[in-house]
C-alpha cells in the first residue's frame, strides 16, 4: 500500500487549512497513494487561540464538526483515507487533541484522543488541552492495521507496543514537534526506534510552522529510513509500504516472539 506522510504550516483560519489539506490529499491520491497522513494542530495550530483572542475550546467547538465533515468529503472526492489532527470539544472547559482517521468511502473509522499531553521542555499542553481516556485505537486501512499515534505519545514505547500487541502494523503518527537542542535528533531516533523495536512501518507527518521542524519521514520494519522531508514548508512524501517487508523482518528479527514479560517483586 502507498502511504503519503503530507506537511504543511496551518494557520488559524481553519477552512485555509482544509483547503491546504484538500490540495494535498488530490495530490497524494494522484501517485497513488491510499492513505495520507497529516500533521497535529492540522486544524487549526494550538496558538491560534491567542491570534483570535477566544479561547480553544470555542476554536474546538466552532471549527470541529466542520473539519471532521471536511475530512470526510475531501476521501470521498479523491478516493483516499486520511488521517489529520485537530481539536475536538470535550463539553468541558479544555478540549482534547483528536486524531482521526477517515477511509476513502468518508467512513470515520476511529477517534483518538492524545493521552500523552506535552507537558515537558518547559511548555505544559495540559494548560490547553484534556487528557484523552479512551485508550489506544488501531484502524483498517486497505490490507493494514493502522495504530494512531500523536507526537509526545511516541516517546512511550509501551504505547506504541500497545497497539502492535492490538494488531497494528503501520505506526501513523501526526505531530507538532517543536524545534529545540536535540529535538531533531530525538524525533529522527525515536520514530526509527519505534519501528525496528515492533517490526513495523512509521509514517510520521509533522508541522512546519516556525517552531516546528518538518522532518516528516516513512521508516521500515528494520529501521531504514525509506523517505524523508526537510525544513519545507509544505511538501509530501510517499512510500510503498510492504507487508513482505513485515513479514522478513519479523523473521529475521522475532523480537515480538522472543520477548519475555518480566514482572518485578511485589
Amino acid at each position: 500500500m502507498k502511504v503519503a506522510a503530507a506537511q504543511f504550516a496551518p494557520t488559524a483560519d481553519a477552512a485555509a487549512n482544509l483547503a491546504v489539506i484538500e490540495e494535498m490529499a488530490r495530490d497524494a491520491a494522484a501517485a497513488g497513494a491510499e492513505l495520507v497522513v497529516f500533521p497535529e494542530e492540522s486544524m487549526v495550530p494550538s496558538d491560534a487561540d491567542e491570534s483570535e483572542e477566544v479561547p480553544l475550546r470555542e476554536l474546538a467547538e466552532k471549527h470541529w464538526p466542520a473539519f471532521l465533515e471536511g475530512l470526510a468529503r475531501i476521501a470521498t472526492t479523491h478516493g483516499i483515507a486520511v488521517i489529520a489532527a485537530g481539536f475536538e470539544d470535550s463539553g468541558e472547559a479544555l478540549p482534547y487533541n483528536t486524531m482521526a482517521a477517515v477511509d476513502a468511502s468518508g467512513e470515520v473509522l476511529g477517534l483518538y484522543r492524545k493521552m500523552h499531553l506535552y507537558d515537558a521542555f518547559n511548555y505544559k499542553e495540559s494548560r490547553k488541552v484534556q487528557r484523552g481516556d479512551t485508550g489506544p485505537v488501531v484502524v483498517r486501512i486497505g490490507d493494514f492495521n493502522v495504530g494512531l499515534v500523536n507526537c509526545y505519545d511516541v516517546r512511550f514505547p509501551e504505547f506504541t507496543r500497545s497497539l502492535v500487541e492490538m494488531g497494528a502494523d503501520l505506526l501513523a503518527v501526526s505531530a507538532a514537534w517543536v524545534k529545540g537542542p536535540l529535538k531533531e535528533d530525538h524525533w529522527a531516533t525515536l520514530v526509527r526506534t519505534r519501528a525496528i523495536e515492533n517490526t513495523c512501518w512509521v509514517v510520521a507527518s509533522s508541522l512546519t510552522t516556525p517552531d516546528c521542524i518538518g522532518m516528516s519521514m516513512a521508516v521500515d520494519p528494520l529501521g531504514v529510513v525509506r523517505a524523508a522531508l526537510g525544513e519545507e514548508e509544505r511538501s509530501m512524501l510517499v512510500v510503498d509500504a510492504d507487508k513482505d517487508r513485515i513479514d522478513r523482518a519479523r523473521t529475521v528479527l522475532p523480537v515480538l516472539r522472543n520477548r519475555r514479560i518480566i514482572i518485578g517483586p511485589r
